[in-house]
Parts: C-alpha cells; sequence; structure tokens
C-alpha cells in the first residue's frame, strides 16, 4: 500500500471494516463496570506480551519461559543513578554548542554528547527479578485471563491447577495463589542477568543494552523456610532487596513478595520484609484481595464509556487498566515502560527513562478529561519535587534565570545526554507547563493555581526571555531552534529561526501565563507578559499546507513527531473556535500530513493523529485512525510497540520495542471523540462517525471542574448530567440541534451555546 494515498486509500477499506463492527443498542442496565478481559488459551513466551500487573509502584508481568510460569518483578525506583561524565565537564553549556553549529563544527557536538548517550549503559532503568514455578507437570493451559473490573490474573491448567495473582493496588506487594499442588511445590528466585557467560551480540538503546555492561557483583541469596530474599547492590550505595515468602493449606500455595529499594528507605531496607504464617494464609489472600478489588471498584467508578465499536471500546478499557496500573500520587511519572521494565536479560529499551519530548506528556493526555487527576497529580508532585535540579540545569547549561528541564531525565530530574536537540532542548518545561495548567483548568484549585501552576509557569516565561534573543526585524528568536525529532541528531536539526515546535511553546507559555496572573489578580504581571508575547512573531504557515516545520521549511517528509503542529495540538492556539482562517490552517496541516504519507510515523503517531482529527471534528477519520493503532501497532496484550506488527503497509519501522505512550494518547483521542472543553465551551459527542447511532458515557470531566454524564440513543441526544464541582458558568454547545430540551433551572442560550450559573456541588440534568 502506498502511504501517499493514505487518506484516499483508506476509505473504502474502511466504510466496510467499521460496519461490520455495530453492535446492538446497549442500554443503562449494562451490569458489568467493565465489560471486557484479556482472555488467551496459553501463556505468553515472550516478556512483552505477558499479563502486566501493577500499582504505580511495583509490577510484573506474568509469562511462560521454557518448563517454568514466570513473574518478572519490578519496582519504579530500580535504577543506576550514576552520572554521565560528559555533562561534568566545561563545554557542557548551550552557548558552546551554538557556536559549534555556528562555526560548522557541529560533529564536535554529536562526539561530546550523544555518543557517549548511547555507548554508557548508565544511568538507566533496571530490571529487579524473577520468580519462576517448574508447571510441567500441570498439563496444558486451558485459559489465562486478566480481569480488568479487579486486575486479578487467573491461569488454569488442564490438570485442575489454578493460579491467582494480583498486585496489591495500594500496597508494596503481590500475592499469588496455586490451587490444588503438593507441599514440594514452591518458587525459585532469579536474578536478573548481571553476571551470565556468553557473548553479547545486540548493543543497541532501542533494543536494550546487556545488563553485564553494569558492571555489578553478584547479588546476595538468602533462603529459609518457605523463604527468598535476593539483594543486590547496584552503582554507588544504592541497593535493592526482594522478597518472597509462602505458605500451604488445604492443597493450596500461597505467597506475596516485594522490592524495596535504598532510594525509598535507605535506612530500613535490611529491616524491611514479608511474612505469612499457615494461619493467615488464606484469609490474608482474601482480606488482601478484598483491598485491592475495592481500589478497583472506586476507579473504574471513576469513568465509563459505551461506543459501538468492540476494538476501540476494549482498547480503551485495557488503556484506562494499564493507567491504574502504572500512575499513583506520590510515585514516579510514567516512565517508557512504567512498572514493566524488560525481561530479557538487557535494558528496556532507550534505558527505561523519561523522555518529555513526548512520552510522558502523551502518558498524561488520558486523566484530564478520564476524570483520573487523582492519580496525574504525581506528574506534577515528581515535577515540583525535582524543580531544584531543573534550575541547576538551567544554570549550568543554559546560563540563564528562570527554568528549563532536560528532555531526557533520570528518576531524579538529572540530565542524560542524547540527541542534544531534545535532551536539552530550550522548550521542554513549557509542554511540561501545560500539564501543570490542564490540572488547574480541569481541577479549578486554586491553591493549585496559585502555589503550582502560575509559579512554574511564570519561571519558564522568564527562562524564554532571558534565553531569547532580538533579530533584524526586532522580532525574539531562539538563538537555533530544533523541531522533535526532524533531522534526527544532525547539524541540520537545529534551525536558525525559531520552529514552530519551540515557537508554540513559547506563544502558549506567554499567553497563560497572562491568563493565570490575571486570574490571581495579578494585572501588572499579566500585562508584561502580554507584552512579550507581542514580541514574538506567529507561525510559519503554508498557503496549501498548513503549518510548517520552520519558515521555509515545509513538512514534507513522513515523520513520527508531529512537532510542527503543537500550535494545534494540544496547545490551541489555532482552533476551529477562532473562525474560518484557521479552520483552513487546521484542513490544510492535516490534508498535508495525510498527503505526505504515514511510512515513518510509529504506532504513537496514530493514536496523536487521531487526537488531531477528532478536535477537527473528523468522527470517521478518529475512529479509523484509532482503529490502526489497535489492531496493527499493539501486542495481544495490547502493549504498544511503536512499530507495524502486520505488514499492512501502514509504516516501514516494523521493530517492537515497548512504550506506553502511545497507549494512553489511544485513550485521549477516544475521550476527545467523545468530549471537548479546551476552548472553554464543553461539546458532547463533538466527533462521533455518523454511524455511532448509540454511545454515551459516565463522568468524564471538562474544563472548569464539571463532571459530564451523557447519551445517545437513535442519532439523537437523549440525556446529559452535569456536576459542578466548584461552581461557576457552564457553557455547553447545544447539542439538541432543533429539538427541544428540558433542563430543571434557568438559563440562556447566545450563539446556540447554552449558558448556566452552577453552585458548588450542584447537579443539574438535561432532557430531550
Amino acid at each position: 500500500m502506498s502511504n501517499r494515498g493514505f487518506k484516499k486509500g483508506l476509505c473504502a477499506f474502511f466504510l466496510v471494516l467499521f460496519t461490520s463492527f455495530i453492535l446492538p443498542a446497549q442500554t443503562d442496565d449494562r451490569k458489568d463496570a467493565v465489560p471486557y478481559k484479556l482472555e488467551f488459551n496459553d501463556l505468553a513466551k515472550r516478556w512483552d506480551e505477558a499479563i502486566p500487573l501493577g500499582n504505580g509502584i511495583i509490577g510484573s508481568l506474568l509469562w511462560q519461559k521454557g518448563e517454568h510460569l514466570r513473574m518478572s518483578l519490578d519496582n519504579v525506583y530500580l535504577w543506576d543513578l550514576r552520572p554521565m561524565e560528559n555533562l561534568q565537564t566545561p563545554e557542557f553549556k548551550f552557548s558552546w554548542v551554538y557556536e559549534k553549529w555556528k562555526n560548522d563544527e557541529y560533529r564536535d557536538v554529536q562526539e561530546k554528547f550523544d555518543v557517549p548517550y548511547n555507548k554508557s549503559p548508565a544511568p538507566s532503568k533496571i530490571p529487579g527479578a524473577a520468580m519462576e514455578f517448574d508447571v510441567a507437570g500441570f498439563g496444558a493451559v486451558k485459559k489465562v485471563s486478566l480481569s480488568l473490573d479487579n486486575a486479578l490474573c487467573t491461569v488454569n491448567w488442564s490438570n485442575d491447577v489454578t493460579l491467582l495473582s494480583f498486585v496489591h493496588a495500594d500496597k508494596n506487594e503481590g500475592w499469588f495463589k496455586f490451587e490444588g499442588v503438593d507441599k514440594g511445590f514452591k518458587p525459585v528466585l532469579l536474578p536478573p542477568a548481571y553476571n551470565v557467560e556468553g557473548e553479547d551480540k545486540d548493543d543497541s538503546p532501542v533494543t536494550g543494552k546487556d545488563l553485564r555492561h553494569l558492571g555489578y557483583s553478584k547479588g546476595e541469596f538468602i533462603e529459609g523456610a518457605n523463604e527468598l530474599v535476593y539483594i543486590q547492590d547496584g552503582w554507588g550505595d544504592f541497593k535493592y532487596k526482594v522478597h518472597v515468602v509462602w505458605t500451604y493449606e488445604n492443597g493450596n500455595m500461597i505467597g506475596k513478595w516485594s522490592i524495596d529499594t535504598s532510594l525509598e528507605s535507605p535506612k530500613d531496607l535490611e529491616k524491611s520484609g514479608l511474612s505469612l504464617s499457615a494461619d493467615e494464609s488464606d484469609a490474608g489472600f482474601e482480606s488482601a484481595f478484598k483491598e485491592h478489588a475495592d481500589w478497583w471498584e472506586e476507579f473504574w467508578g471513576k469513568s465509563a464509556i459505551r461506543i459501538p465499536d468492540t476494538v476501540l471500546e476494549k482498547q480503551w478499557y485495557l488503556e484506562q487498566y494499564k493507567f491504574g496500573s502504572a500512575a499513583r500520587s506520590g510515585a514516579p511519572p510514567i516512565s517508557l515502560q512504567a512498572v514493566w521494565t524488560a525481561d530479557n536479560g538487557k535494558l528496556p529499551p532507550w534505558k527505561g527513562d523519561f523522555h518529555h519530548d513526548l512520552n510522558t506528556q502523551l502518558s498524561y493526555w488520558p486523566a484530564y478529561s478520564g476524570n483520573h487527576l487523582d492519580l496525574e497529580i504525581g506528574f506534577v508532585e515528581w515535577l515540583e519535587a525535582n524543580k531544584k535540579n531543573f534550575k541547576r540545569y538551567t544554570k549550568t547549561y543554559y546560563e540563564t534565570k528562570g527554568l528549563s528541564v532536560p528532555g531526557v531525565t533520570t528518576l531524579t530530574g538529572e540530565p542524560m545526554g542524547g540527541w542534544i536537540q531534545y535532551a536539552f532542548g530550550p522548550t521542554t518545561s513549557a509542554w511540561l507547563g501545560h500539564h501543570f495548567y490542564l490540572h488547574w483548568r480541569y481541577s479549578m484549585d486554586r491553591d493549585f493555581l496559585k502555589d503550582h501552576a502560575y509559579p512554574w509557569i511564570k519561571e519558564v516565561a522568564v527562562f524564554f526571555e532571558d534565553i531569547s534573543i532580538k533579530n533584524e526585524s526586532g522580532l525574539r528568536q531562539l538563538p537555533i531552534s530544533s523541531s522533535p525529532e526532524i533531522h534526527n541528531n544532525s547539524r541540520k536539526a537545529w534551525f536558525g529561526e525559531t520552529t514552530n515546535f519551540d515557537l508554540a511553546a513559547i506563544r502558549w507559555t506567554y499567553e497563560k501565563a497572562a491568563e493565570l496572573a490575571k486570574e490571581l489578580g495579578k494585572d501588572k504581571e499579566a500585562k508584561q507578559w502580554e507584552e512579550t508575547l507581542k514580541e514574538w512573531p506567529y507561525f510559519a504557515i503554508d498557503a496549501n499546507e498548513g503549518l510548517m516545520v520552520a519558515p521555509n521549511h515545509p513538512y514534507e517528509d513522513s515523520h513520527r513527531h508531529f512537532s510542527h503542529i503543537m500550535a494545534y495540538h494540544p496547545y490551541g492556539l489555532i482552533d476551529y473556535s477562532k473562525g474560518e482562517k484557521e479552520r483552513q490552517i487546521i484542513d490544510n496541516t492535516i490534508d498535508n500530513l495525510l498527503n505526505v504519507g504515514s511510512d515513518y510515523f510509529t504506532g504513537y503517531s496514530f493514536s496523536w493523529l487521531g487526537n488531531l482529527q477528532a478536535r477537527a471534528f473528523d468522527g470517521e477519520g478518529a475512529a479509523n485512525t484509532l482503529r490502526i493503532f489497535a489492531e496493527n501497532f499493539c501486542l495481544p496484550n495490547s502493549f504498544h510497540v511503536n512499530g507495524e506488527q502486520h505488514n499492512r503497509g501502514y509504516s516501514k519501522f516494523k521493530y517492537r520495542p515497548f512504550t506506553l505512550e502511545g497507549n494512553f494518547a489511544f485513550a485521549a483521542g477516544i475521550q476527545e471523540m467523545l468530549i471537548q472543553s479546551h476552548t472553554g465551551v464543553i461539546k458532547i459527542f463533538p466527533a462521533i462517525p455518523k454511524l455511532w447511532q448509540e454511545v454515551g458515557f459516565e463522568q468524564l470531566r471538562a474544563q472548569g471542574a464539571f463532571l459530564v454524564s451523557a447519551q445517545r440513543k437513535g442519532g439523537k441526544v437523549d440525556r446529559i448530567t452535569i456536576v459542578s464541582e466548584k461552581g461557576g458558568v457552564l457553557k455547553l454547545q447545544n447539542p439538541f440541534g432543533q429539538k427541544s430540551f428540558k433542563v430543571d433551572v434557568p438559563y440562556e442560550v447566545k450563539d446556540d451555546v447554552i449558558i448556566i450559573e452552577m453552585k458548588e456541588g450542584q447537579t443539574i440534568q438535561f432532557t430531550s
């Protein structure tokens, strides 16, 4: 298939494919809160196809290796934090990079900063251990299932042995229960391949460097009665402890495991541990599972959707499940693989780090309208906790005031290097600031606005003012600018004029700094930001092709990262709501993206494209694109692996490095089809296909801290319920068309927008 004909060539194919997945009308009396499971007839034979369990801190992957059932055990604090020596040198300055670029000596920069990232095994996320059980005598596997509603994995064998396993949603413990086994049955604890013999044949950061490069000594094993302990020393003073205990009761083996690290509890690591007596084993399992299931019941009660497309609906629920397994308040942000580090004798793809040039940001997109701010807050908590490190980096590398954040960081926010246009990109802190803004707008938490959102965005604005220079036209620009990841890490990847990517971040920062300053009554500061915004140019736009990469640089080669489109999405600086001129820019931009083709898209590109199309109210396009993602770029367990897996012509990337951002951007795309509020006006079902006659959702969150539930029957909106958490003016685009509607409070209609003054905690209902 030619990707240049991507847009037109798919229309007929997807019309047939789409209509084949239409479901009968669904009603409100559907009993299952989560109507889907993961079910297989056998255990996965690879770690990246395993059943994933997790709680934001620890995680496990359940699969089969040889004749053994294997649980790959992980903890987000398992990190090798050795510093990059090349970042401790006098050349670690943006001014040095700029001079080398200007003098056409850029190879010096690549050798100094790009190459060491590829050669050095660390800093990096590292694996924990694996626990194995000999299941050769159990016969064939009859069924493997993961119940999304309570995050319980069940495995049934032909000789009637059953395994139940879960990672406690709120404690540092994973549980397992084998039913129908003898007392001689027990686990084996295996270390990662830090010391195995043999030769490493693959040494790429993408596929993962061999763990032996870390140079660790052999760990210590302690075996007791129904107990296993593994203690591993890492770099410096770091160490971690894996602890497994089990007991037997009535033909069952019941056990639990934990991983503790010196980063979490440096004084108590040796004392930490588990206990499990025969008297409490079964009761302990049931008690822990009830606590765990209660947490998941509350999680699933936050939001739900009903759409007449089983592929998209199931994928959405799978993404929600993974988000609930990977995000927590008080935990580090979702990294590339979160709590599911590779278990293949190698470091995880791209060292399992925090990529802030796209990956962390996309991972949190679904949290806002998906109504999971209680989990999303962990992201901004981590950013605040590491602000001191970011400020030091800003002063050291950029030699400026204000706030910049490395584009690629360790667990503690330290820079890691890599392609420095993005690893040290100047506008990363602005895109991260977007999440502070979103948290404020979706929560309307004024303390958060005053103490966190505005201070962060203000310091980013100060940084842009300090780093920028005035050009011959008297306008501000960055000395050099980039657009992830156009031209990779070559000298050409730096542009002499500010790219649309950087410019979008900068213009958004000043616009929102002024908005938030006004909200806080800081009119003088608001005026300062408004005046500074006027000193920056507008975007580079082609009359026919829309948003460009930079002035005189059109988007003309297929690329995975839509960095040139950021002004449209996610920032919303260019939007359909602003009139015909901007609608034409958006249409031209998306058309050009599709016409250039998807040859060099990855999976997350399709997820992001679905969001772009939904925001342009193209329901058919969004549904088709998101289906391509779900059916072609995900493994059977739903993990996004970047490359196309079935050779259907959607992408020339055929590899399979697992990362999560594509999964979560998919969920955001579905939500964008169902509700939008980024303009301050709530739109219900703004981008659903015409064939979706029966659609509904419960408690999706809108900006302004409104919780919205809606139902569409027979192609018409039938019911809308809105709860205002903080009070304020509700603006709702009239979703009833020419039909009359009823609402039990006073309202006015202006330009087809229903306006209602709501009180804190008030609930209103619309009916047709």
